[in-house]
């Protein structure tokens, strides 16, 4: 039975059951109030009842001393007994009415052997035979004489009873008004997280393994006080940052699809040049002799190609990976140094490109790889070059300067009086195989992975590489931290 009730209440809504505990809370306040209530009443009518039995006494005493015997004026249904104990023992004196003592007054004479132990008036609570609850008091009212009044208690038992009956009425009705206006308030309050339990019911209806799989649903309305605002708040911050993990899912998810699906179109051309030349090598090893040099001069060409574009795909995916070492051997170099040596090597491989160097007064030590750094600016004078026509000026320039709260860092621009890059491709020029040109040649304009590469060997040096384009003026700033 206990165990079904145990189960009947887990199954309750959760506003039924706070009204219930609230019910049973207050039933708990209400029994202690009325049980205090009416232990206090009964107290002090108690208390009222011994005062009245003691003035009556003391009027009573005069009668007894000059009568004998208790006469005149009485109170209905007192009972008075007065006793003789001359000998230490009460003996009954007869009363001037058969009416005053009960039929059996066995308990009278007991209180009145007690007051004679006791030298003091005694009080005491006796239920007479066939006459119910009485207040007893016995008192000495002359040496050797003693006098026991019996006050019913009825009106007193009467009067605690209805209180307690209007109590119990109170109190019930008290009880039910306040579970039924608790469970509605409750109700009311708990609206808002029964909103946020149906949204959260809702995400299950969203087909979340799309490609656009996102989640447009959150818990709205504004009220239920400031606990369930900041649950709502909360509750909205998760489902935010759920979408937002969706979304960066979703991006990388297309980008790597993108991102193979080039890298498979990239590596097709080299493969296919391969095969033609290896068949080509195979036919003139056998018909034309003279040939064969040459075509095997192409798919060395070739396969050289091919093994420079998985150099960079491993090392971006090398970059990428954050469980795997940074491919990098730093060490301390002078970025001068470095600029120079790549301005001499772009100057002899691209003389239709004036370059001109601008570099501080005294060597820039960092801790850097100069292998990866040199790769850097080799892959960005290359790209000033391959997207700018023959005569373009190209500056070269490195410096440092304060970086605000980071403190001082080494900059390095390279920048090209050419045509520069559509606002449109700006933001995606550091993007893999991505180029600005669409219908440039593989042969003349790369993979498409030389900025890519340049920008993940920057941000593993801790530092950042930006673009700044107009017509007449492209510049990729690069700038290395100086305790990099």
């Amino acid at each position: 039975m206990i165990d079904r009730l145990k189960r009947t209440y887990r199954r309750m809504p959760l506003g039924t059951r706070l009204a219930l505990g609230l019910g049973v809370l207050s039933l708990a306040v209400f029994a202690v109030v009325g049980t205090a209530l009416t232990t206090y009443m009964r107290d002090y009518l108690s208390a009222q009842l011994n005062e009245q039995l003691k003035l009556a006494q003391i009027a009573q005493s005069k009668s007894i001393a000059d009568h004998g015997t208790l006469q005149g004026k009485k109170y209905y249904r007192w009972y008075y007994a007065v006793y003789d104990v001359s000998d230490g023992m009460p003996v009954l004196r007869g009363p001037e009415d058969p009416a005053d003592i009960p039929v059996d007054v066995d308990d009278l004479t007991t209180v009145a052997r007690a007051q004679i132990a006791a030298d003091t008036e005694v009080i005491r609570t006796e239920s007479l035979k066939g006459d119910g609850l009485y207040r007893l008091r016995a008192c000495e009212v002359e040496p050797g004489v003693v006098l026991v009044s019996a006050a019913p208690m009825k009106d007193i038992e009467d009067t605690v009873g209805r209180l307690i009956t209007v109590q119990v009425i109170t109190f019930a009705l008290a009880l039910l008004a306040l579970v039924v206006l608790g469970r509605s308030l409750l109700r009311r309050g708990l609206k808002p997280i029964g909103d946020m339990a149906r949204t959260a019911r809702g995400i299950t209806s969203h087909d979340l393994t799309t490609d656009s799989a996102r989640l447009p649903v959150r818990a709205g309305g504004g009220k239920g006080g400031p606990e369930v605002e900041e649950l709502r708040t909360a509750f909205n911050t998760m489902l935010e940052h759920i979408d937002d993990a969706l979304a960066v899912r979703t991006e990388a998810e297309q980008r790597l699809r993108r991102f193979v699906a080039d890298a498979s179109h990239e590596l097709r051309t080299p493969l296919m040049s391969v095969r033609g030349y290896a068949d080509l090598f195979q036919y003139a090893a056998a018909n034309a002799p003279e040939e064969r040099d040459r075509h095997l001069a192409r798919l060395r060409a070739e396969a050289a190609r091919m093994g420079v574009l998985l150099d960079d795909l491993l090392l971006l995916a090398r970059l990428d990976a954050a469980e795997a070492e940074t491919p990098l051997r730093p060490e301390d170099a002078d970025l001068v140094a470095l600029v120079r040596q790549a301005a001499d090597v772009f100057r002899a491989g691209r003389p239709d490109h004036p370059l001109s160097v601008t570099a501080a007064p005294g060597p820039v030590r960092l801790r850097v790889d100069p292998l990866r750094i040199r790769q850097v600016l080799d892959n960005l004078l290359t790209n000033a070059a391959v997207h700018t026509p023959a005569g373009t000026k190209v500056a070269l320039a490195v410096a440092v300067e304060e970086s605000g709260p980071a403190g001082r860092a080494a900059v390095v621009r390279v920048t090209d009086s050419g045509p520069g890059i559509p606002a449109a491709d700006r933001d995606r020029v550091f993007d893999r195989f991505y180029r600005v040109d669409k219908a440039r040649s593989r042969d003349h304009g790369g993979s498409g992975l030389g900025l890519s590469v340049a920008r993940s060997l920057v941000v593993a040096h801790g530092g950042t590489i930006d673009l700044t384009s107009e017509p007449g003026s492209t510049t990729f700033t690069l700038r290395l931290p100086t305790q990099a």
